[in-house]
């Protein structure tokens, strides 16, 4: 289970000051009361920002593990919150996704690649945009799911973690990247490409 660790920090700066050694958990988020064995259990690392870690706690009665992810990260994606939301609103600009997809990866990939790591991107966080809308109706009533018309209504161009900041309470059930929920974009499909199509009955046994 993740949850959100407020740090202030940049993820170059989390990385330079070695900030997950400073991680505290207090309580148990299952037993909040007291009566577990919650502990520290190392940390896990993260390929981007490069040298980054997380830290973890386990607790052996719930079975569960728990990560503190700086604000700044995107939640099971690689890489800053601010560097998810300037690829969608580049794309959103973009005359093509390919267009996107050839400027923002201009490494070894191939332009399918960078397509479909673009557009991974874009349909991740359109999803998340329509979610928050709905529980931020005062800014953010009427508004068009896209990164450029909601950084519009909340006048910052780090609109992701300000909204983070503001569903700070919500992050354990809002889809990653913004929450810490995974994602669910195109599970019933995969679901129905795995099926096999019924084929016609055997034929019946003679009497």
């Amino acid at each position: 289970m993740q949850l959100r660790y407020e740090t202030g920090l940049t993820g170059e700066a989390y990385v330079r000051a070695e900030a997950w050694r400073d991680a505290r958990l207090e309580r148990c988020p299952n037993h909040p009361h007291g009566g577990c064995s919650l502990a520290r259990h190392g940390t896990y690392a993260r390929k981007s920002p490069r040298g980054t870690k997380i830290a973890r706690w386990y607790c052996p009665e719930s079975h569960t593990t728990f990560s503190l992810l700086p604000e700044c990260l995107a939640a099971r994606l690689p890489g800053e919150l601010d560097e998810v939301e300037q690829v969608v609103a580049h794309a959103e600009q973009a005359p093509s996704l390919a267009a996107a997809g050839d400027a923002l990866r201009r490494d070894a990939v191939e332009l399918a690649g960078a397509m479909r790591w673009v557009g991974r991107r874009v349909r991740l966080v359109h999803h998340v945009l329509k979610v928050v809308i709905g529980l931020l109706p005062e800014p953010l009533a009427r508004c068009v799911a896209e990164m450029g018309a909601v950084r519009t209504r909340l006048q910052t161009e780090t609109a992701l973690r300000a909204l983070r900041t503001r569903l700070a309470e919500q992050l354990p059930v809002l889809p990653a990247p913004l929450g810490f929920q995974p994602h669910r974009l195109g599970t019933t499909n995969r679901l129905r490409a795995r099926q096999h199509k019924m084929g016609p009955d055997p034929p019946s046994a003679l009497a």
